[in-house]
């Protein structure tokens, strides 16, 4: 049968930035197998199945594949899907829209400002709070594995520390700009060196405050050889554990407080990704990623 996809450039409001997105519109039916099999043929970053909800109140399921593996929960795949939902139900719209989507992490509650002629926004609520996971990390080795001097890893009170809001990432805080854009990644060293969580090793995730752009309060970068993924664009998932680590070595006052992440930059995909965190008690009580998405294709997949 013939199922329809579309691809779409999450978190950049311009085509062939940002992090590439393939969403399955058609996704009841089909196996496991077969899912992990077309991931693979894409061979993005994620891509999404979109099937019938368990739950009637929620929008869709969501199934989220990288090329080596399925996913609990993503961001890009998230922020993407419910704009493509969206636009595909009320195309041409400008209007604000609320949805449920199914993920294996839980339900995850979006909100969509549909905007007829420019890109659309999406937030959604973290389904987990970023949690700290506490392991012995090897600094020097995590410097091997980035090819950078171990003097380079960590700034102010920051250091490398493992961290998930259902995915888990290694968060290594590098001095500079400079060190995140000059580091060279090693999937082997880093295998060796990192620990594995939940029977799947660790995903390195760098950051440092600033940025290129001079919105951005940090410059960060992903690499996942344990998802198939060399480097990856845009990361939303793992934006939302950051969120822990930002509060955990900040320690945040109460109240509101906005982040605009960028990543991409050295892979020349630009992505801005926004967190929003707001703190009571000392503790956050609530966290939500968002971005824009901009439609780049359609077709349909002969399957």
């Amino acid at each position: 049968m013939a199922r329809s996809y579309s691809v779409y450039d999450v978190f950049t409001d311009r085509r062939l930035a940002g992090n590439p997105l393939a969403v399955i519109f058609d996704g009841d039916g089909l196996s496991d197998e077969a899912m992990q099999a077309i991931a693979k043929e894409f061979n993005l970053s994620e891509t999404v199945f979109v099937q019938r909800a368990s739950n009637p109140a929620y929008t869709a399921r969501l199934r989220i594949f990288t090329p080596g593996r399925e996913l609990p929960f993503a961001g890009h795949p998230t922020v993407g899907t419910a704009i493509a939902l969206a636009e595909q139900a009320h195309g041409g719209s400008t209007i604000d829209i609320v949805s449920v989507l199914e993920e294996n992490v839980g339900p995850v509650r979006c909100a969509v400002k549909l905007k007829a002629e420019d890109a659309s926004f999406a937030e959604f609520d973290l389904p987990r709070k970023s949690q700290q996971i506490n392991m012995p990390l090897d600094r020097l080795g995590i410097a091997n594995a980035l090819s950078l001097k171990v003097t380079e890893i960590g700034f102010e009170n920051h250091l490398p520390s493992l961290w998930s809001a259902g995915v888990p990432f290694l968060m290594v805080p590098v001095h500079d700009v400079g060190a995140a854009q000059r580091l060279d990644f090693d999937p082997q060293l880093w295998e060796t060196t990192v620990p594995f969580v939940d029977g799947a090793l660790a995903s390195a995730y760098i950051y440092c405050r600033g940025g290129v752009n001079h919105v951005a309060k940090f410059h960060t970068r992903m690499f996942a050889s344990g998802m198939g993924i060399v480097e990856d664009p845009a990361t939303g998932s793992a934006a939302a554990a950051l969120s822990g680590a930002i509060h955990h070595f900040d320690r945040l006052t109460d109240g509101h407080h906005g982040v605009l992440i960028e990543q991409g930059v050295e892979m020349g995909r630009p992505s801005f990704i926004h967190l929003h965190m707001d703190i009571e008690g000392g503790a956050i009580s609530n966290a939500r990623i968002g971005g824009q998405a901009v439609r780049l294709a359609s077709g349909t997949l002969d399957l």
